[in-house]
């Protein structure tokens, strides 16, 4: 018995089975580069944390004046986790950035959620906003670095 484009039967279920198999894979490395982007972004904020904690308690620096700072380092620390799973990830760097954000987000928010009984604000949805678009450009230069290293 024929299929389309003038595929047998069989021929086109080890073809659907290869696809699978493929999507199976990517799937897989997607998943794992979006997982070591959030590990990375958490990581770098917790020692971030730990560093403005120290400063805050033994200088007489005002929490006020470490804001942009703290915004600053939020952004850096989103941009690296996109990098590195875009690195991972190797294609599709702004899919994996995103998805990096994304989850990012979504971790965050129900912390915010389930711990404090808050939704998000205007404002805190905006900085979310942005950490996703941080992290879709650092999941799309990590991607793009990582490709031009194998090619060289």
């Amino acid at each position: 018995m024929k299929w389309a484009l003038g595929k047998t039967a069989a021929e086109t279920t080890a073809f659907l089975a290869k696809v699978k198999e493929e999507c199976n894979i990517e799937s897989k490395s997607l998943s794992t580069a979006v997982l070591y982007g959030v590990i990375f972004i958490f990581v770098f904020a917790a020692l971030s944390s730990l560093i403005f904690s120290l400063i805050l308690r033994f200088s007489s620096v005002q929490e006020a004046s470490l804001q942009y700072i703290v915004t600053a380092m939020s952004f850096i620390g989103l941009f690296g986790g996109g990098f590195l799973s875009g690195g991972k990830g190797k294609q599709k760097g702004w899919l994996i950035g995103g998805l990096t954000g994304l989850v990012y987000t979504l971790i965050v928010f129900l912390f915010q959620y389930l711990g404090y009984d808050r939704f998000f604000d205007v404002q805190q949805l905006i900085y979310y906003i942005c950490y996703i678009l941080i992290a879709m450009m650092g999941g799309i230069l990590g991607v793009n670095l990582s490709t031009n290293k194998r090619s060289s």
